[in-house]
Parts: structure tokens; C-alpha cells; sequence
């Protein structure tokens, strides 16, 4: 049988990658995506389509509500996406986003018995949330050791980040050896209903980037803003 895993699985390309990676490494990947109040919704039914195509045994959705503390541009409607580049750490952080993702993804390991949970971070590519750091994502795995009862017990749980310090375009080459579609991908943060990029937001000009440098075909489907 092969190892169960649980992969986070947001919709957009860098998540998308991972689950490709997942599979291609011989795991049962358990999908885990998070309604966390995001005005990106389309991103979820991307999700939905990935897990499906990249052979996810189960994918799930689970409700955070995130947005009924707000602080973030992607959980507050009144707090505006920037459309240009910004210094420091953007108005686009959720703040604990990742350390509750994980720490859900970890109470489903557990009870699974899976002893792996993927993530698609980036300290590379990527916004300058303090979330996706190395040194975070070192710090959970202790973490999860140390409050769980399969780390007590001698089952250490590991936490992967493949992606960690791959740039957006080799992420892309990676995927595309891999067989990811990415049209069926959602990375923008202000995403349309159906799935729309507006081509402007940071994740938009960092996805665009990777697919230019990467010298593969842009699908991304953007809006007529």
C-alpha cells in the first residue's frame, strides 16, 4: 500500500505543482483546501478540478473562517488588493493562515495515520509573507513532534515544502514534466466567479513572470480589466 499523505491544496499553480510531486513520490495523497473566507472562491473549485485530474485519492474542503477576523486584503473586502509591487509584507498576509492550514492538515495526518504533509511554500518567488520561511516551516515540524500523540509515540512527522527555493519558473518546468494543466489553476487574488485573473494583483505579476522565464505558454485566462 502506498504511504498516505496529506497535501494542502490551495488551487493555484505552486499547490498544484506539490500534488504532482506527491504523487509522482509514490503517496495516497489526501487533498486539504481551506474556505477560509478568501475573495478568491474561484480558487476552490480550481482545487476541486486539480485534485480530480492529478489522481488526489480524496480531496477535501474544509470551512475556517478566517475572514470573520479580517486583517487581510483577501478576507476584508474594505482593504483593497495592490496592484503594483509593495515593500515588506503586503496587505495580502493572513495573518496564521499558514500555521492553521498546517496545523489542521496535521490533526487529519493523525487521525489517517499519515506521517507526511505537503505544502507549497515559496521563499523564492514569493510575496514576503513570514509564513512561507524556511525557518517557519522547520519550526512547525518540531512543533508537531512535540503535541501530537504519533510524535510522542516515536511516529515522526514530516513536514514537506519541495518548492522552498525553486523560483516560479523552474516550479513551472517542474509541473509541466509532471503533467500539471495549468489552465485548470487559480493563483489571482481577486479571481472573477468564473476563474478570471486581473492579470495586476502580486500573485498575477509573479505568475506571469514564471511562465515568461520559464519559456512556456501563459493559459491563464485574464479578464478585460
Amino acid at each position: 500500500m502506498k504511504p498516505a499523505a496529506i497535501v494542502l491544496l490551495s488551487g493555484g499553480l505552486d499547490s498544484a505543482t506539490v500534488l504532482a510531486m506527491a504523487v509522482q513520490g509514490g503517496f495516497a495523497c489526501h487533498a486539504l483546501s481551506l474556505d477560509y473566507g478568501q475573495r478568491h472562491q474561484a480558487e476552490l473549485v480550481a482545487a476541486a478540478r486539480i485534485a480530480r485530474t492529478l489522481g488526489a485519492v480524496e480531496h477535501r474542503i474544509m470551512q475556517l473562517g478566517l475572514g470573520d477576523i479580517g486583517g487581510s486584503a483577501l478576507t476584508d473586502a474594505r482593504i483593497a488588493v495592490p496592484e503594483a509591487q509593495t515593500e515588506g509584507i503586503p496587505v495580502t498576509y493572513v495573518p496564521a493562515r499558514n500555521t492553521v492550514m498546517l496545523s489542521l492538515a496535521l490533526a487529519w495526518a493523525e487521525v489517517l495515520g499519515a506521517r507526511d504533509i505537503f505544502i507549497g511554500v515559496n521563499a523564492v518567488d514569493y510575496s514576503g509573507y513570514p509564513d512561507c520561511r524556511p525557518e517557519f516551516i522547520a519550526s512547525f515540524a518540531r512543533t508537531a513532534n512535540l503535541a501530537t500523540r504519533a510524535g510522542v509515540q516515536g511516529a515522526a512527522l514530516s513536514i514537506h515544502a519541495p518548492l522552498q527555493v525553486m523560483s516560479k519558473a523552474d516550479i513551472i518546468r517542474r509541473g509541466v514534466a509532471l503533467g500539471v494543466n495549468y489552465a485548470d489553476t487559480v493563483s489571482c487574488y481577486q479571481a472573477t466567479v468564473e476563474g478570471e485573473a486581473c492579470g495586476v494583483c502580486d500573485a498575477c505579476r509573479l505568475r506571469r513572470q514564471g511562465f515568461e522565464q520559464a519559456g512556456v505558454a501563459d493559459p491563464t485566462r485574464y479578464g478585460s480589466r
